[in-house]
């Protein structure tokens, strides 16, 4: 993996992590397991722990600067852009479950890598 690689994989994870620890603290849903969530944790604090000169890549480096993967609830849960991208999410999960399209506009769907990508853009 390049350094590149690896800052990807940071964005990612900490990206996640701020999301998905927002769906569950903040909006008391969720959409992926505890064990996906952990998963994803313990991936993210490997990566700073082996990288750390890759951990500066100016996308909530303070709030993740001794991230450990115990516990999200204490992540800038109400940040603009984690509420906004976590509310997103929500109701792509929640559209996902209809069979009928109700938007007779949309030519489409997206397929799950296109709205994933979409995230951090």
């Amino acid at each position: 993996m390049t350094n590149a690689d690896i800052k990807d994989m940071i964005k990612r994870r900490r990206g996640q992590m701020l999301i998905h620890s927002c769906i569950y603290y903040a909006m008391d849903e969720n959409i992926i397991s505890d064990h996906q969530w952990q998963t994803w944790a313990d991936e993210l604090a490997v990566l700073q722990k082996e990288y750390p000169k890759c951990c500066k890549i100016k996308f909530f480096d303070r709030e993740f600067a001794d991230w450990d993967g115990t516990s999200g609830a204490f992540l800038p849960l109400k940040n603009e852009w984690v509420w906004n991208k976590a509310l997103y999410m929500l109701e792509l999960h929640n559209k996902s479950g209809n069979e009928v399209d109700t938007e007779p506009e949309v030519k489409r769907k997206p397929t799950k890598k296109e709205l994933f990508n979409e995230l951090f853009e």
